[in-house]
């Protein structure tokens, strides 16, 4: 059936008409057609955006994880599942075949229902990028468990948060993790976070750098010996369509992070059928997308959409710079990748090193490159397109969303013409709008506005853990019968979309999606700081980076700046994780505020970016007079 797999531009239309013309009849053919289910479903969709409910596969049983495995043992039981490239280049690559990988799942799954986790249970996975990650997440999928993956770069704080929100019983972790020439004590900050969640009976920890760490009597045990005796063999438990299978959590413009719910069957058909579209997989392909597991990027497209596929995946434990800026293009010639799918900030990265550091590598193996996690500009795009796939691979640069579970706007490589800076045109069963001012719809092209989507897609998270009130006031609220992104665009004269970035208080830096809330918290928790603001400000390998400005309490100059800016930074690393740190700290002695008592980020992000030409209308300011004053000592 070509439906599933989409060569050519005419194809793209005829099959994009008719997945909006009858979504359901559409989504069902796919499902029906490339997915096995223990029990078909009664109903394909039924959804409401106003309460806002959405069921895709009613009534269906299965599991995630015999799509993703079990059901290639007969035909694909000896091809490599997963090729593990650990950090150190010396060490060597690990290739874990289908069989092998059924067999390790199945056992850790023992180990999990052996430590009292049942379905439905949470389990907080803190691990690095090693095979044990990807085991991890389709363990608890086996046993209907829903794993809550945090990523292994945020403070004891920050997973801590996340640890009580869903209410984990179990953590995963290891000892430690390689990142370049460092290595991270990832014990310690497990152990520092639990200090605080009571609810964590059991911690299992991977044996990876050989650290001494402290183990809590009781609490702590060793995983590999565990597994060593667990059963090699595993059932697996029979899930409804809509039970949930993980909670990612995604920053919110206000402080508590959001912990986004993905179920079970919508998530598996469409984040399947993306991967195959979007990255053009054939059989013996090998796939590498070099983003963590700890986003919502690994969970759909190093994971489950790539073995959905029964796809060759590439996990990378290191870091592009380490032993030297040439190493994701020796990865890529080592393992003769086909696919590569990285972030515009390790682009602009290695674009302002020296050539030759790609120019001594055989890159011919690459036939597609992807780019995710924020608008890729315009030199960015070129450098790849030019140096890396030497103009004979196609970039698809792919917008999407933790919240959304899938690509929604890309293009299909060999199928799209490519435009740089632009996503270009909706995924299949996609149904974007632009919103204007007063929540009406903008037709034609050539315009721009605030990017909704009209009509569910299978992947789209169905709430937010604990709270459906905020899930509702978040996405749903701001236009009627609408999904709102939270993100600006625009649509060209062809119909091609271009992000033009967050219209809320959320800034992009290095792909990561940053609330300004929380990390303010953490700022206004030092005893010299009575408040402050954070923007983002224009960088050339960030994209973004972060600008405070902060008011102490004590105006005089009793204290050291300097010594002032590197606790601030401390205090933020603690609270939210090094990823949070500040570019620039202005010391201010007040704030752009309205009467009402809200600050005017319009005013200091222009002042971030060095845009002071044109600040707009100053005259509702409570106190206009404090704008010239930092604009006079910007940094």
């Amino acid at each position: 059936m070509s439906n599933y797999h989409i060569k050519h531009l005419e194809e793209y239309y005829q099959v994009y008409r008719k997945s909006v013309r009858n979504p359901e009849a559409f989504w069902e053919e796919i499902a029906e057609e490339h997915f096995v289910w223990r029990k078909r479903w009664d109903n394909v969709l039924s959804w409401d955006f106003k309460k806002p409910e959405i069921k895709w596969f009613e009534g269906a049983k299965l599991n995630i994880t015999e799509n993703c495995l079990d059901r290639h043992l007969p035909t694909r039981g000896d091809k490599t599942a997963i090729i593990f490239e650990p950090n150190n280049p010396d060490e060597e690559a690990q290739h874990i075949t289908y069989r092998q990988l059924h067999e390790r799942v199945c056992r850790m799954a023992n180990v999990l229902l052996d430590h009292g986790v049942k379905k439905g249970d949470r389990v907080c996975i803190y691990l690095p990028m090693i095979p044990e990650l990807s085991v991890a997440l389709l363990a608890c999928a086996r046993i209907g468990a829903i794993h809550s993956v945090v990523f292994a770069g945020f403070s004891s704080h920050a997973l801590g948060t996340r640890i009580n929100d869903s209410d984990c019983k179990v953590v995963l972790t290891s000892d430690g993790s390689f990142r370049g020439n460092k290595s991270i004590d990832l014990k310690g900050i497990v152990d520092k976070a639990l200090e605080g969640c009571p609810g964590v009976a059991n911690v299992l920890v991977v044996k990876r750098t050989g650290s001494d760490i402290h183990m809590e009597p009781v609490r702590d045990k060793w995983l590999q010996p565990l597994l060593d005796e667990a059963y090699a063999d595993c059932v697996a438990e029979v899930m409804d369509a809509e039970d949930p299978l993980f909670i990612l959590y995604t920053s919110g413009s206000t402080g508590t992070p959001k912990g986004m719910v993905h179920t079970t069957a919508g998530y598996m058909v469409y984040t399947a059928y993306t991967f195959k579209n979007v990255f053009q997989y054939k059989e013996n392909d090998v796939y590498w997308c070099t983003a963590d597991i700890g986003w919502i990027t690994g969970h759909s497209y190093i994971v489950y959409g790539p073995l959905a596929n029964g796809a060759t995946t590439l996990m990378f434990e290191g870091v592009p710079s380490y032993p030297d800026f040439g190493r994701f293009w020796e990865v890529v010639q080592k393992h003769k990748v086909n696919q590569f799918y990285t972030a515009p900030t390790a682009i602009r990265a290695l674009a302002k090193e020296n050539l030759e550091y790609v120019e001594k590598y055989d890159l011919s193996s690459l036939r597609v490159l992807g780019s995710v996690g924020e608008p890729i500009n315009e030199e960015a795009w070129h450098w790849y397109n030019n140096n890396v796939g030497k103009k004979n691979s196609p970039l698809v640069d792919t917008w999407w969303q933790t919240e959304t579970g899938g690509i929604m706007i890309a293009p299909i490589p060999y199928v799209t013409p490519t435009t740089p800076t632009y996503a270009t045109l909706p995924f299949i069963g996609i149904q974007p709008a632009l919103m204007d001012e007063n929540a009406k719809e903008i037709k034609g092209n050539q315009v721009e506005g605030r990017l909704c989507i009209k009509f569910p897609w299978p992947s789209i998270a169905r709430t937010i853990w604990g709270n459906h009130d905020r899930y509702r006031d978040t996405y749903f609220s701001a236009y009627e019968d609408m999904y709102f992104t939270g993100d600006g665009a625009l649509r060209d004269a062809v119909g091609y979309y271009r992000i033009t970035g967050r219209v809320d208080d959320v800034i992009i830096v290095s792909g990561h999606n940053l609330g300004t809330a929380p990390i303010e918290d953490a700022i206004n928790e030092h005893p010299a700081v009575a408040e402050s603001a954070i923007v983002g400000f224009p960088h050339d390998v960030k994209g973004n980076a972060l600008y405070g400005y902060v008011i102490l309490k004590e105006t005089g100059e009793s204290r050291d700046r300097d010594n002032l800016r590197k606790e601030i930074n401390q205090q933020i690393t603690e609270h939210v994780g090094p990823i949070a740190k500040l570019e620039k700290i202005q010391f201010v002695s007040g704030l752009p505020k309205t009467r009402s008592g809200k600050i005017m980020r319009r005013i200091l992000r222009k002042i971030a970016s060095n845009d002071t030409s044109n600040l707009g209308d100053t005259s509702t300011l409570l106190n206009p007079e404090i704008v010239q004053e930092i604009m006079d000592n910007s940094l």
